[in-house]
């Protein structure tokens, strides 16, 4: 995300003449705060999913680390399996495998398990937020 400042203006009525300019400098402060709280928000996404994770051999949660730009707002699992893992469906056949009803089951914690993105925002959002928030000058 980029801010980008408005040229200014200049209000004129009969009552007189008003000039409105933006601070030359509010570009340039508020887009380093916004990429820090952007780049805070990836981390602790990434950290804080870990525990939700399907965890075998931990490359599902390392190729997030990988796959992911930090500070781009997008989060991805680039392993070829994290798509079937988060969903939590077997799979089953040659490429492109079909999806059965069944279940994955899954081991290593009692959190590990499908759908682990929303999970870990269910728990740890306003803390998120809140953390972003301190970061880009506002009061959550």
């Amino acid at each position: 995300m980029e801010i980008q400042t408005p040229r200014g203006r200049i209000y004129q009525d009969k009552n007189g003449k008003a000039i409105l300019e933006w601070d030359p400098n509010f570009q340039q402060k508020w887009n380093g705060q916004f990429s820090r709280a952007q780049k805070f928000i990836d981390n602790e996404v990434l950290r804080l999913n870990g525990k939700y994770t399907p965890f075998q051999s931990g490359m599902l949660t390392k190729s997030g680390i990988l796959g992911t730009v930090v500070g781009s707002g997008d989060i991805e699992y680039n392993a070829i399996y994290a798509r079937y893992q988060y969903y939590g469906k077997v799979m089953v056949g040659p490429a492109p495998k079909q999806v059965t009803d069944k279940d994955l089951v899954y081991t290593g914690g009692p959190m590990r398990g499908a759908f682990w993105f929303e999970r870990m925002k269910g728990d740890h959002k306003e803390a998120i937020l809140a953390g972003a928030g301190k970061i880009a000058g506002g009061s959550k």
